[in-house]
């Protein structure tokens, strides 16, 4: 039979792995969402700078309004979709930087 101090260092060290398994999980998702966010800023940045152009070449109001209203449209709608996938990376964060505990905290549901 185990003593009460076994048991404990036993616990500690189940804990610890789990804290770092946790940690380099939660690294790599912000890293994920990092190059993410990098990805989308020099995009936008890129067809910011094209809608500029173009609209510098455009000769009558009309042009000028309809360019900008498709790149508006264009611009809301890669927001739209950025945003969800941002929800999704951070969901995954979540789930994958709490899967070490989850045989910890069964243990002690038990």
């Amino acid at each position: 039979m185990a003593t009460p101090f076994e048991t404990l260092n036993e616990s500690s060290k189940e804990f610890a792995t789990s804290a770092i398994k946790s940690a380099s999980a939660l690294t790599q998702g912000l890293q994920t969402i990092a190059n993410e966010a990098a990805d989308y800023s020099k995009k936008s940045f890129e067809e910011g700078s094209a809608l500029i152009e173009k609209l510098a070449s455009t000769k009558s109001p009309e042009q000028i309004f309809q360019t900008h209203s498709a790149f508006s449209k264009k611009a809301y709608e890669a927001f739209i979709a950025q945003a969800t996938k941002f929800g999704e990376l951070y969901a995954d964060l979540a789930r994958e930087a709490y899967k070490p505990y989850e045989a910890a905290v069964a243990k002690v549901r038990k």
